[in-house]
């Protein structure tokens, strides 16, 4: 059972993934005014980013966390 809810959550986080990098071809494609996209996407990923990377330490840690997660689940 547990095998199964790891499976799932790992195909909602790369249907989540597949969103994200739609969505940043939108916005390159017709603009951040575009009427298919709520948010300004790409500058929203790059406010995030810069908060983490202003943080220093705590930032490079949030990092480190995510992408051990992230490698986690794809095994």
């Amino acid at each position: 059972m547990l095998s199964r809810i790891k499976q799932i959550m790992r195909e909602i986080i790369d249907f989540g993934l597949l969103l994200i990098a739609i969505a940043i071809i939108l916005e390159v494609l017709f603009g951040p005014s575009s009427p298919f996209l709520g948010e300004n996407i790409i500058d929203n990923l790059v406010r995030l980013v810069n908060e983490l990377g202003s943080e220093g330490v705590v930032g490079i840690i949030s990092v480190a966390i995510i992408i051990y997660l992230w490698n986690r689940l794809k095994r």
